[in-house]
Order: structure tokens, then C-alpha cells, then sequence
């Protein structure tokens, strides 16, 4: 493919992440259209930044949701939606999001789980049980444990993909342009008609890692559509505190770690809106209360989100405990938020012990799961049946900068002091309240709202046998050593974007489809411009990307 010339194709696609790859396969492969795919970075980062993720989908009333006794339903489930989304711009920003939203749970229900095992793609049978809600049915958070775990984890997810695209890549009816920088849509006629930007020097950087900028070339390809599918703002923290929703959740924090790699940069939002696209609900993004450094990063800032079970105590920078369900390690992530950042301070603390770390720890990102991304069994079995916790989560705790180990409560509290990045605690205030919560274990019965949650929690299958640790006093020494966390404000997932009706067609400032313009994915805040509204119910992201992109590829598989 020459660098500088022009070319015409069927369709363009921005951006070889997940959702750049199932518009490229639905157009391509289905439709027969012929696919040029661009993207800054080198062929090292097909799938984007779906690879690194732990796999995670969203399935409503499926046959492994089922087997468990799992009882769930479209209306039960766009209760939950309804209840998390939060919808309060149906007039405007919010229109078309809230058509998408009902499509997706829908979407979910039916042939979402058909069109995933026809590609390849397979889940674990234990569902798991994210974001548990703030305690109110109508409210956020999922009613029944809805998290799917693909066999195989983000990498899984991507190679469901891959294949059908290579295969038309060698039929010649797609092309990929790697090192290629979109800096402007071509517009004529008030319709885009195709892009230019810059050819990036060939750089071998191995996946993930931040890549070279230096400009070789030029380029200008012509097209019948342009789908934008070029990802959120997950890296760009100086965006992210321009659009941080202070008045909701509280001060931008200080000091922000990077759940994403650094080309996750944001920069064709404001390309697509100069040419005529609208981006809405900037305001929403999805960060995590539960990151930590990573000991052995990959890109600047690496972060990791630990996924935690519900039974870690959980301090302010203060010392005093998060109340409520919101203070109940997976429940409610915007409400955990707010009572982190009301402090002043950007960071908290779990307590626990290493009963609670070997049972209730996992890390996201497929690296940090290798028995599931290798499809491994031998490896699954022996890591996570053995005593002991699996070994990532263990070099974490060995190597971790956020970590502490101690035997007795004052070492414990004396090595969090040395970490704090703010208030120095009192021993005898987290003492007082970690004895309180302990003598709620001493029967069947409580008053705290945690080990109510942990008790609700057990009835699952799955909770019960790999993911709750059974109650037990904190303090007890039989299940030492006990540990604390400093947890960080980790950037992830950015939940506006571009307006799209449901064929994935960019809206206008007036409202009307733009000519020739899609988007797809996170760049359209994985449909509609936001389809998840305030807070995501988990496993909804890559199922986002899924769900838009096969709409546009089908879109333009239509002509």
C-alpha cells in the first residue's frame, strides 16, 4: 500500500482494537466490502486494549448463569441497567444512549451468546457476581451475578475476531495501514469522505509499550464510510481532569495511575467532532477505587485493578471505615468514589488477612491471569486449588509498592504510615474498629452491612467455592498474616463519546446522521454516546465494542 497516494475503498476503519476489528470482519468478511484498517501503533497491537483485559461479558439469562441457579431475565436485567445508568438527559445527550442500552441488554439475552460460540469463543462455567450494588433494587449494580470469564481472557475475546479478518486480509478485501496517524476526516459536501494524517517510523515496540512518535510520511485514502473505532481517554490524565465530574464524585485526584496503554490518547474525539460529529456526556468515565502500581510495568503509569472480593476492609486515608454498600469491596464503584475523594485525598487502605488475599484476589489484565489467558487447566487447577495465593497476586504482595505484611496490627499499622500520602493513622482508632467488626462474626447474625453482603454473597455457587472467603475474625492469628493496601484512583474506561443512532452513524450538532461517519466502541462511549449512562455494571465493555462495531460492519455490509 503506497503511503502517500489515494486510494478508494468500501470502508475505512480507524482504529484495530476490538471493536475496529468486528466492523472490519462484519464489512469484510460478510459483507464482502473492501477494508482499509488504520492504527498508530504497529501490527504487534491488533485487538488494541481489549487484549490486555481479563475477559469479562455480559450475558443475561445464559445456560452457565442457569446451571448455577442463576435466576435472571431481560427485565430484571434492564431494571439493573435503568437503575445504574441513571439517565437524566433523555431530551438530548442521553437519546440515543438509552435506545442502545435496551438494545444491548436484549442484545445480551439473545444471540449475543450464539454469535460468540460460532466464532469461537467460549466462557468458564462459574459466573461471577461484579459491582453487587448500592442496596437499593432500583438502584446501581447487578441483582444476580451476570460476569462471564472467557476461556482464554482478553486475548480470547480478540482471537474470536482475528482470523475471519486475516483471512480477508490474504483474499485481499482487507488492508492494514500500521504506523498510520488519522489527523483529519475528509469532508465534502458536508459527508466524510475519507481521512489523512501522518505515517509514524516503524517502530518494533512490543505490545502495549509506548511507541515513537517521529513523522515519516503522508497519507490520504478515500472511502464510501470512515468508522471511528479508535478508543477513549483512558492514558490522557490531562483530559481527564479537563472533564473529571468534580460536582458528582469529588476532586480530580493528585495522582492517577494508568489502567490502559499510552496510545489509549483520546485525540479523535475532538478530530471527529471538527468534522461535524458530536461528542457527548464528557463528564462520565469509568475509573477504579482498587488500582495498585505495577511492580513489573509495561507503559507509563501502569496500573493494575485488583477485583476484589467482598470481605477486605476498607479505611479512608484517615483510618475510618467506608460505610454503607458503597464501603463493601465490589459493590458500588461511584459511591466508593465519592467517600474516598470527600477525604481530600486521593488514595484508601484495605485491611485483610491471607485467608481473604489466597480466596478473594484476582488482578485484572490477561497477563496477569495466565492459566485462564493460556487455557491452561493444569496450570488453573494447580494455582488456584493450592494453598497459598496464585502467583501473581502473590508476586504483588512480595513486590508491590501498595503492600504491607505484618503479624501484629501495630507493624501493620505502622508500615501503612510509612506508605500514607496524607494523614498518619491512629493504631488505636483501626483497632476499635476492626474489633467491632469482629465480634459480628461470632454468630449467624449481624447488623454490618458487610457481612450481610458476604452472607448474600455465599449463596452463590460460585462466591461460595473460589471467590468469598468464609467469615472470620480479622484478627485471628490462624489466619495471618494480615495485610493492608493502599489502593490509587486507577483511569480505565471513558463512558461518553460520540452520538450514534443504532446503525452506528455519527449524529450531528442537528441531530441528523453525518454522511458517510460511524463510530464504534469506546469512541462512542460503546454506543449511542454513552450507553452505559453514570456507572457500568461490568463485563459491558467488551461487549460494547462487540455489539457497535458488529453494527456498523453490518451497517456498511448493507451499503
Amino acid at each position: 500500500m503506497s503511503d502517500a497516494t489515494t486510494r478508494t475503498w468500501d470502508a475505512i476503519v480507524v482504529g484495530a482494537g476490538l471493536a475496529g476489528l468486528v466492523a472490519a470482519h462484519e464489512a469484510a468478511s460478510v459483507g464482502r466490502r473492501r477494508v482499509l484498517v488504520l492504527d498508530q501503533e504497529n501490527r504487534a497491537n491488533l485487538g488494541g486494549q481489549a487484549w490486555w483485559s481479563l475477559g469479562g461479558l455480559f450475558f443475561v439469562d445464559s445456560p452457565e448463569q442457569r446451571r448455577m441457579g442463576v435466576k435472571d431475565s431481560v427485565e430484571l436485567a434492564w431494571q439493573d441497567w435503568q437503575g445504574s445508568a441513571a439517565f437524566d438527559r433523555l431530551d438530548d445527550e442521553d437519546s440515543w444512549a438509552q435506545r442502545w442500552a435496551r438494545a444491548y441488554v436484549e442484545f445480551a439475552a439473545g444471540e449475543k451468546r450464539s454469535y460468540l460460540r460460532a466464532l469461537g469463543l467460549r466462557s468458564l462455567p462459574m459466573v461471577g457476581w461484579a459491582e453487587r450494588g448500592d442496596g437499593s433494587a432500583l438502584g446501581h449494580g447487578n441483582s444476580v451475578p451476570r460476569f462471564h470469564l472467557t476461556w482464554g481472557t482478553g486475548p480470547g475475546v480478540v482471537d474470536a475476531f482475528v482470523p475471519s479478518v486475516l483471512e480477508a486480509e490474504s483474499a485481499g478485501r482487507v488492508a492494514f495501514g500500521f504506523r498510520h496517524r488519522v489527523d483529519e476526516l475528509v469532508v465534502e459536501d458536508g459527508a466524510v469522505v475519507g481521512v489523512r494524517g501522518a505515517v509514524l517510523a516503524p517502530d518494533d515496540a512490543a505490545r502495549g509499550v509506548s511507541s515513537s512518535r517521529e513523522v515519516v510520511g503522508e497519507f490520504e485514502h478515500r472511502a464510501d464510510a470512515v468508522v471511528v473505532a479508535s478508543g477513549g481517554i483512558g492514558h490522557n490524565h490531562e483530559l481527564i481532569r479537563r472533564t473529571w465530574p468534580t460536582e458528582r464524585v469529588g476532586p480530580a485526584p493528585r495522582h492517577l495511575i494508568s489502567g490502559v496503554p499510552a496510545h489509549v490518547d483520546g485525540r479523535m474525539l475532538a478530530i471527529t467532532e471538527a468534522a461535524g460529529g458530536r461528542v457527548v456526556n464528557r463528564d462520565r468515565m469509568w475509573a477504579y477505587t482498587e488500582g495498585i502500581h505495577n511492580w513489573d510495568p509495561v507503559w507509563p503509569d501502569h496500573a493494575i485493578r485488583i477485583l476484589p472480593g467482598p470481605s477486605s476492609m476498607w479505611f479512608d486515608a484517615h483510618g475510618r471505615r467506608l460505610v454503607g454498600s458503597s464501603g463493601v469491596p465490589g459493590a458500588d464503584s461511584v459511591g466508593a468514589m465519592r467517600q474516598i475523594l470527600a477525604t481530600g485525598h486521593d488514595y484508601s487502605w484495605f485491611v485483610l488477612t491471607q485467608t481473604i488475599i489466597e480466596k478473594e484476589f484476582a488482578l485484572s489484565g490477561s497477563e496477569q491471569n495466565p492459566d485462564l489467558t493460556e487455557k491452561d487447566l493444569r496450570l488453573l487447577l494447580r494455582t488456584r486449588a493450592a494453598k497459598g495465593a496464585p502467583p501473581p497476586v502473590e508476586a504483588f504482595k512480595q513486590h508491590g509498592e501498595d503492600f504491607v505484611v505484618a503479624d501484629t496490627l501495630p507493624a501493620l499499622v505502622e508500615g501503612m504510615n510509612r506508605l500514607a500520602r496524607g494523614p498518619q493513622l491512629d493504631l488505636a482508632d483501626i483497632e476499635r474498629q476492626i474489633v467491632a467488626r469482629d465480634r459480628e462474626v461470632e454468630n449467624g447474625f449481624s447488623k454490618d452491612v458487610q457481612l450481610m453482603t458476604i452472607a448474600n454473597a455465599r449463596r452463590s455457587l460460585t462466591d461460595r467455592l473460589v471467590r468469598v472467603a468464609k467469615p472470620h475474625r480479622i484478627l485471628d492469628p490462624a489466619h495471618g498474616p494480615l495485610i493492608a493496601v493502599r489502593l490509587n484512583i486507577l483511569s480505565r474506561k471513558t463512558l461518553g463519546g460520540l452520538q450514534t443512532d443504532l446503525d452506528s452513524r455519527v449524529i450531528g450538532p442537528d441531530g441528523e446522521p453525518v454522511p458517510g461517519l460511524f463510530a464504534a466502541g469506546e469512541a462512542a462511549g460503546f454506543g449511542g454516546g454513552g450507553v452505559h449512562g453514570y456507572n457500568a455494571l461490568e463485563g459491558t465493555f467488551l461487549g460494547g465494542c462487540i455489539f457497535s462495531g458488529r453494527n456498523a460492519g453490518r451497517a456498511i455490509a448493507r451499503g
